[in-house]
């Protein structure tokens, strides 16, 4: 297996540097994932039906901290949530779990969506402030057209965990009128790691309803409604004390498009949203619990933008005014053994209000028929407000100066510079940018983190976390090739990280003890990224995709979750309705670890995947069937990012068949 591993690498690199380097033709460093069921694109998808965790990793930019088989949490450039904005169609929505058990991306599903866009940077900074970078997961939608009614069923299963999955979705779209409905539901049991070693506690159900509908008003003007309700229940996260007994999300909006009679203008688009999230943890399943506690969390949120894009001369331009209103609570009662003793009840988020107003502007400036330069602003003010007394003023113990409402203003900014011309494209740019702390940086109460073994708690004192960037990307597209190299380098001041206080004491049993959100002065991370491709024929493709991070505190130690050397490879055949890939990946050994973030040394692995699809055409109908292994010889593998090094999942074989009449 070593020796097919040197030879892709090889293979990729000779090709990849022997030959001048390209990539897609393209005025933006952003990344657009394929996802969802309905596109015709999905037909040749390897997995139809896989979640959208699955998707995300196919991102160079994106990789996931697993603590169970569900909901796992996207990093972008090796920056978690709090550095990152995500979204879905432009909405902001946040979790109400304390311990990040619930992403934003854990209340959608694939069929959904068309697909998510990935921005680097401050090439994200459209819907909000952000370090990392952002990714807005785009909604399915229908067009004005007179296609009529269409129908599918889609119908799933997995060996390793028996994952059961079905679903449907019901289309219409005339001139005047779109609707587009679907459910899908997902029920799986224990995984298996390789050889045969049972996960327990890695269960969980979903389901997922969503439905979007719009009306044409006026040739130039419509009006859109969407709803998405997703429950998620009996979910296990063997990597964490706790499991999830409810998971809910309830996500609306109304949208408003208008097409003005300007040259100038494309379209104006308003939307009003609001969503609300109910987040559960439970131990009561689980064994030898010290004491047991119910921790249970909500998030409100109340949002709008109004979003116009134009051209003037040679100048493409954007702006967006948007603003949100989040409510934010989570609780924790601890029930003692003895049936005596009273209740324990803290507030772990003191119902943090948050209220942000921002404006964002972009100008994509045309130099010539080669070239154009992109700059960017946005300017936000941000406010959060402890509306529990009871919670202030259990946070005052640690500030007794503490004032209920904090407010700041976060800026941002950023240039780059476009090249394509004959197959050769380049690009590079800089930014800076800021972003608030969160609600657990900022007001989390004796929040325990099982990564590393401490208490949290929060500091509202915190300055704004800032960053400059640098970023660069060069490619070349040719006949059959395609090749891209891109790089980001992140000084981050201020960075938010906790660090021990030994005068604390903490609350929960066996903790290593407390750690207190605090600012070093400096971190610096370096992410960068290699993909290549050669078509060989009509049938035959080859991809190859290398990524790395870097990232260092202020005392050069490692900072957590950098993705070592993370190699993929795949080879395609797809004939006419016939699909097949296979597929190596892998990373190099773990060895920039820093055990002060509860971090170890993971070794190098490798995994074979395989697929195999055929489309069945009959005369009004199809059915696309998609069957495949993973983890062909079963092995036992950890990663840099399965939190407490959680096995993942062995040998699993799945078919998924997607049938549209």
């Amino acid at each position: 297996m070593k020796k097919l591993v040197v030879f892709f690498l090889l293979f990729s690199f000779y090709f990849s540097f022997s030959q001048e380097v390209e990539s897609l033709k393209t005025k933006e460093l952003k990344e657009v994932l394929v996802v969802g069921t309905k596109a015709p694109l999905h037909e040749k998808q390897g997995k139809t039906l896989a979640t959208l965790d699955e998707f995300l990793q196919k991102s160079t930019k994106v990789d996931l901290i697993k603590r169970g088989a569900y909901a796992w949490e996207p990093i972008i450039n090796g920056m978690a949530s709090e550095r990152t904005v995500i979204t879905i169609d432009g909405m902001r929505i946040f979790g109400a779990c304390t311990d990040k058990m619930d992403p934003v991306t854990s209340y959608v599903e694939v069929s959904n969506l068309s697909e998510a866009t990935i921005s680097s940077g401050q090439q994200g900074s459209c819907h909000g402030n952000t370090i990392g970078g952002s990714i807005d997961l785009k909604r399915s939608q229908r067009q004005f057209t007179n296609s009529g009614w269409e129908f599918f069923v889609n119908s799933g299963y997995e060996t390793n965990n028996r994952q059961k999955i079905i679903g449907s979705a019901i289309n219409f779209a005339d001139s005047l009128f779109y609707v587009d409905t679907d459910v899908m539901y997902r029920d799986a049991e224990n995984y298996k790691a390789g050889n045969d070693k049972e996960i327990h506690f890695s269960q969980f159900r979903k389901l997922n309803l969503s439905a979007t509908s719009g009306y044409r008003l006026a040739p130039n003007k419509n009006i859109e409604a969407s709803v998405i309700f997703d429950r998620a229940t009996d979910v296990g996260y063997p990597a964490l004390p706790m499991d999830v007994s409810l998971a809910e999300a309830l996500i609306t909006s109304v949208k408003f498009n208008y097409k003005p009679n300007l040259e100038q203008i494309e379209y104006w688009e308003t939307k009003l949203y609001f969503n609300t999230i109910t987040h559960t943890m439970d131990d009561t399943k689980r064994p030898d619990v010290p004491i047991h506690m119910d921790m249970p969390g909500w998030s409100d949120t109340y949002g709008f933008y109004s979003k116009i894009n134009g051209k003037y001369k040679k100048h493409q331009f954007l702006g967006n005014l948007n603003s949100f209103y989040n409510r934010s609570v989570a609780e924790m009662t601890m029930y003692p053994s003895d049936p005596n003793e009273n209740l324990m009840f803290m507030f772990t988020w003191p119902d943090v209000r948050t209220l942000y107003s921002g404006i964002y502007l972009e100008d994509n400036y045309e130099i010539n028929c080669h070239s154009n330069l992109k700059l960017t602003a946005n300017l936000g003010f941000h406010n959060n407000n402890v509306a529990s007394d009871f919670g202030l003023q259990s946070l005052q113990i640690f500030y007794p100066e503490m004032e209920a409402s904090n407010s700041r203003f976060l800026k941002s900014i950023s240039t780059n510079y476009f090249y394509n011309k004959d197959g050769i494209s380049y690009g590079f740019g800089m930014g800076y940018g800021e972003r608030a702390p969160s609600v657990s940086e900022g007001y989390g109460f004796y929040l325990f983190n099982s990564f590393d073994g401490f208490d949290y708690i929060g500091n509202p004192n915190l300055k704004n976390e800032k960053s400059l960037e640098g970023n660069a990307t060069i490619g070349y597209k040719k006949a059959q090739w395609q090749t891209k190299i891109s790089a980001s380098y992140f000084h981050i001041y201020d960075y938010i990280i906790g660090i021990p206080d030994a005068s604390v004491a903490p609350m929960t049993i066996g903790a290593n003890g407390i750690k207190v959100y605090t600012a070093l002065d400096f971190a610096t991370i370096f992410s960068s990224d290699f993909t290549v491709s050669y078509q060989f024929s009509d049938d035959w493709i080859w991809k190859g995709q290398l990524v790395y991070n870097l990232g260092k505190d202020n005392e050069s130690k490692g900072l957590p979750f950098m993705s070592p050397f993370n190699y993929m490879t795949s080879l395609g055949f797809r004939p006419g309705k016939f699909t097949s890939e296979i597929i190596l990946k892998g990373n190099a050994t773990q060895t920039e670890y820093n055990t002060f973030y509860g971090e170890d040394k993971t070794p190098d692995y490798v995994i074979l995947n395989t697929n195999f699809g055929y489309k069945f055409t009959f005369d009004k109908a199809k059915l696309v069937l998609n069957t495949g292994v993973e983890n062909v010889f079963d092995s036992n593998y950890t990663t840099y990012t399965d939190w407490k090094n959680l096995p993942r999942m062995g040998r699993n074989i799945f078919i998924n068949l997607m049938f549209q009449f």
